[in-house]
């Protein structure tokens, strides 16, 4: 198994800056406006630069979902009982969860894990890597061991190398119920914020369930830093969960491997976040998908540096928003690919100017 050690000795080549100013020459030189895709054209050369490729892949995508469930649910910060993590995963394993009927004709295979869901029975249609039944109350003490954390890490990095050759592209998803509380806690932990600020409702919470998260969130962190240990790792495996160490790991993995990773909401941006944290160069090789519902989601954004394309105030989970980035690449990758160049026409070519 990974060392703690071989995880923050792993070295990350950065995206090729040659292939990125390719793409875009190549956009410049399409028949349209400079940067008429706007934000679009930047994702477009971004996996371009992490594949090695002026003419990227995104035809061959996957989405890997995490599933798992978390011992502060017994504080009350939730809407309903862990039990309905394992429902949501069975329904996922038929492909029947919102996420699976919403890709059922895009292409876009799916591959759902269990990681460490409270329910010993293995689910059919589901991968089984579970590490233990659920994490412990975070606000009583740490989530997860060192070996749990780093054994959930490394199962995300290993399942990016296992299916690098046939994706280009992989989303990611995750399901728990308690997993805003985990990551709202976690991403307190590594930026400082306050939890009255960024910590939102989650699946639905009136105002007393919020207040009430809001200060099991205070009260974890609180119990987090008496430790004095400011590392990623350390605060990954003291507040996370499962679901969220395996999403770091599979962030890590496609910084190893130039595979992009399409970030989904507030839970799969804060591993983005964590990874980052553990091994920096990871965030050149996210793609952030949509801004979400959840206060956290601006500020963990704002410390990856990157900008969502998808502004619709969701907050389902599973992936959905990640998957919703597919259709939008495919139409703009159609047109790079096929589009007629300026010099197909009689049509003067723009010039990039500054400003």
């Amino acid at each position: 198994m990974m060392t703690k050690n071989e995880l923050y000795n792993l070295n990350i080549t950065p995206p090729n800056a040659k292939i990125y100013s390719s793409v875009m020459s190549r956009f410049d030189s399409l028949c349209k406006p400079i940067g008429g895709f706007g934000d679009f054209e930047d994702i477009i050369a971004r996996i371009g630069a992490i594949q090695g490729r002026v003419m990227p892949d995104i035809k061959h995508r996957a989405l890997i979902i995490t599933c798992a469930d978390n011992g502060v649910v017994e504080e009350g910060i939730s809407q309903t009982e862990s039990a309905v993590s394992s429902m949501v995963a069975t329904l996922m394993g038929r492909r029947k969860s919102t996420v699976g009927i919403m890709t059922e004709k895009t292409g876009i295979d799916i591959m759902v894990y269990d990681i460490g869901l409270k329910d010993d029975e293995k689910i059919k249609g589901i991968i089984n890597k579970k590490i233990a039944r659920g994490t412990k109350n975070i606000k009583k003490e740490a989530a997860m061991t060192e070996e749990e954390c780093l054994k959930a890490v490394e199962t995300g990095i290993l399942a990016v190398k296992e299916h690098k050759e046939k994706y280009g592209i992989i989303a990611t998803g995750e399901m728990g119920i308690g997993n805003t509380t985990t990551s709202t806690a976690l991403l307190c932990a590594l930026t400082g914020a306050d939890p009255s600020d960024i910590t939102g409702r989650g699946a639905g919470l009136d105002d007393e369930r919020l207040s009430k998260k809001i200060r099991v969130i205070k009260e974890s962190t609180e119990r987090a830093k008496k430790v004095f240990n400011e590392s990623a790792f350390f605060y990954l495996k003291e507040l996370g969960g499962f679901d969220i160490a395996m999403l770091a790991g599979i962030f890590i993995g496609g910084a190893i491997y130039g595979v992009p990773i399409i970030a989904d909401g507030l839970i799969s941006v804060v591993a983005a976040l964590a990874a980052d944290r553990m091994v920096p160069g990871v965030k050149d090789f996210v793609i952030a998908s949509h801004a979400g519902k959840e206060k956290g989601m601006n500020n963990a954004l704002k410390e990856l540096s990157l900008k969502p394309v998808i502004h619709a105030n969701m907050a389902l989970g599973e992936g959905t928003g990640a998957v919703m980035m597919f259709p939008l690449l495919d139409m703009v990758y159609e047109f790079y690919e096929n589009g007629l160049l300026f010099s197909d026409t009689e049509i003067e070519a723009y010039e990039r100017l500054n400003g």
